[in-house]
């Protein structure tokens, strides 16, 4: 019995009029999201950065020469607001992780885009991040995550596409 079951147990006692079951399943998703992401910020720390950064940083990286991309294309791929990103590249290039160069294509912008420093860090430190992913997976054999990512795949295909819609 895990905590979770604890949870269900006392509402089931105390709501017996209540089917609690996806409380079990959220729950159950809640905490094993929260203890991914502490692990994971352990490599990031130790990289000196943390979720944001590291989300910026590997999203230019990922993207391939020149690593570059325009504020908004970053805010698309990162899914926060102008402000939030406004900050985090301030901070980024602060650091000398992150250099603001024109776009070649449009004279009046510019590209946001790796440094040297940025470029070798990150690729250390998402190199420490698969690491520990593996490590965090390592108690499931290769048919089960297989499993369990066609189950959490189409659980988000159903909360995207609203209750009731089905893959095909």
């Amino acid at each position: 019995m895990d905590h979770v079951d604890k949870i269900l147990s006392q509402w089931q006692q105390e709501r017996p009029d209540l089917d609690v079951s996806p409380m079990g399943t959220l729950g159950r998703l809640k905490r094993l999201n929260h203890a991914l992401m502490r692990a994971m910020e352990k490599t990031w720390v130790r990289y000196g950065l943390n979720e944001s950064s590291f989300d910026v940083l590997a999203t230019l990286r990922r993207e391939g020469p020149p690593f570059a991309l325009s504020p908004s294309a970053l805010m698309a791929s990162t899914m926060v607001t102008s402000g939030t990103m406004t900050h985090r590249l301030q901070q980024l290039e602060k650091s000398g992780l992150i250099e603001r160069i024109k776009n070649p294509a449009d004279g009046r912008g510019f590209l946001i885009s790796l440094s040297e420093k940025g470029f070798a860090l990150i690729d250390e430190a998402v190199a420490a991040h698969v690491a520990t992913q593996h490590a965090l997976v390592a108690g499931l054999d290769a048919a089960r995550r297989a499993q369990f990512d066609a189950l959490l795949k189409e659980f988000q295909y159903l909360l995207d596409e609203g209750a009731g819609a089905r893959p095909e």
